[in-house]
């Protein structure tokens, strides 16, 4: 197992434990930036540590859309890329959460359409269904590539 992926697990009290492991490991990205080696199995890290942080932040209904959604977004950064790390980053505003994967690579990703027996190609389709907003950021070197989910804020 590699040193910035703390491992899968099954029972819940483990996955609690793993994503508590891998926030102490790597860092925290609702404090800042977290970067990841750019390889497919550093998507289940990125999950991990997006989950650990919707649950710190009191919003476990929106684990399932934030799990995946990262997942789209990390697999996009680390096969269309070619970069050797990417970054995790999570804000919570009032009202918003914002996920966003920054990578060196200035080319934009596509939204293209999607038919009932495609195969790959839905990663942007689903971040553009799920999210409230997406977008991306040109940096002076590289991309960030968000998107944002709408969330009621007690009073």
């Amino acid at each position: 197992m590699a040193a910035d992926d703390p491992g899968e697990a099954d029972d819940p009290d483990d996955a609690a434990a793993a994503a508590a492991k891998a926030l102490e490991l790597i860092g925290d990205p609702s404090v800042k930036e977290v970067h990841l080696a750019s390889r497919p199995e550093s998507a289940s890290t990125a999950r991990r540590l997006s989950l650990s942080v919707v649950r710190m932040w009191g919003l476990p209904h929106l684990a399932d859309t934030v799990e995946l959604l990262v997942s789209e977004l990390v697999g996009n950064a680390v096969r269309h890329t070619g970069a050797r790390m990417f970054g995790l980053r999570m804000q919570r505003r009032r009202g918003w959460v914002r996920v966003e994967v920054r990578d060196p690579s200035r080319a934009l990703p596509c939204l293209m359409p999607v038919r009932e027996m495609d195969t790959s190609g839905r990663g942007l389709f689903l971040v553009d269904k799920l999210s409230d907003r997406w977008g991306v950021d040109l940096q002076p070197r590289g991309k960030t590539t968000w998107f944002e989910l709408r969330v009621m804020d007690r009073i």
